[in-house]
């Protein structure tokens, strides 16, 4: 079934902007906590990025406008992000992974893979390197992760997710279909909100269901998610952990809960994704040419599309705003349906390096 053996742990803070907060105001942690600007202030713009688990006792999540959070719950509190000083705190959580291993893939600012099967502590199992990573982010930085560890990063993934907050769950080779197989359908990844009714009607309901399929029967009905789906649900997932990528390029992108639905929540989440992106070029000192957006819909259909400039673009927070606006714009449906959105800077070069114009 699996050809290559490895240890993966798969790292994911738990509702990670609104613990930082919490954690550096201690006055928050007894509230219902929303990190977004506040709808009261704003015309009722705004989107959540994250909400704090109070919050989401309310049914509060991320994606959802400010405005829908505030009629959910009338006495939540507010917090403009602060993407740099989360950006900060990542960086914080890295330099602890790497007192582990070097074989690191960022997902975002909360959430990575680890390829522990030759790590630093020379220690064999994954479980007690995955307990010591959770116990040393909270005693240097007082926040708490949910790992999943498993032989690759499928079940990884899965797995972090399935004991939130502070929860670490083990999935071992022999143990794939008990734990797949009860798996609702739409926690498979690429089974989104216009595919899963077409599962469904087929009498696709659990990775149970899934597994009675022939791979020739998903591939006509899903195409090459057809593929995939039939190997994920035998626990097989080849890819490694991406760690030595050349950096061609600089990007943010978010995937979320809910799909956006409206122009005022692609707007607000293009300016939190244009903040994060220029946090982390300016973090790299790198500049570049072309700006890249990536949209993925429901049924995960996914469009780039790019605009390239002659001169550097200054990494300022509204420039990309602007740009990825009318990159979205050209290829927005009459249906706003996002489930995910990211910006990409490429034909970078080091901040230094800039373009000299000459008068001929």
């Amino acid at each position: 079934m699996v050809t290559i053996q490895r240890k993966i742990i798969h790292v994911d803070m738990d509702a990670f902007y609104a613990s930082v907060e919490m954690r550096d105001h201690p006055e928050l942690r007894t509230v219902p906590l929303v990190i977004s600007r506040n709808p009261q202030h704003t015309n009722g713009r705004g989107v959540v990025a994250t909400a704090n688990y109070l919050a989401r006792s309310y049914g509060i999540h991320s994606a959802m406008s400010a405005q829908e959070a505030l009629k959910l719950c009338p006495d939540a509190y507010f917090k403009r992000p602060d993407f740099p000083k989360y950006k900060k705190v990542s960086h914080q959580i890295h330099e602890i992974f790497h007192e582990y291993t070097d074989k690191i893939e960022p997902v975002a600012f909360d959430e990575a893979y680890l390829d522990v099967t030759e790590n630093k502590k020379a220690i064999d199992s994954p479980v007690q390197l995955a307990h010591q990573i959770q116990q040393e982010i909270y005693d240097k930085l007082h926040l708490t992760c949910s790992t999943g560890v498993s032989y690759n990063k499928f079940l990884a993934k899965l797995a972090s997710d399935y004991r939130k907050p502070v929860g670490m769950t083990i999935v071992y080779p022999e143990d794939v279909l008990d734990f797949l197989f009860p798996m609702p359908i739409e926690k498979f990844r690429g089974v989104g909100k216009k595919t899963a009714p077409r599962m469904r009607e087929l009498g696709i309901n659990t990775g149970k269901d899934l597994y009675q399929w022939k791979e020739i029967d998903l591939i006509a009905q899903f195409g090459k998610m057809g593929h995939i789906l039939y190997q994920r649900v035998r626990g097989i997932d080849e890819r490694p952990v991406e760690w030595q990528r050349q950096r061609k390029s600089i990007g943010s992108e978010r995937t979320f809960d809910q799909p956006l639905k409206s122009n005022e929540q692609v707007d607000e989440q293009l300016q939190l994704t244009a903040q994060r992106l220029v946090a982390e070029l300016k973090h790299q000192q790198k500049h570049g040419k072309t700006l890249v957006i990536k949209v993925r819909n429901s049924s995960f259909e996914t469009v780039t599309k790019r605009l390239t400039f002659d001169d550097y673009l200054t990494n300022q927070v509204d420039t990309f705003e602007f740009y990825g606006r009318q990159l979205f714009d050209e290829i927005q449906t009459d249906e706003i349906d996002v489930r995910l959105l990211g910006l990409t800077v490429t034909n970078l070069n080091p901040l230094d390096f800039e373009n000299i114009s000459l008068e001929l």
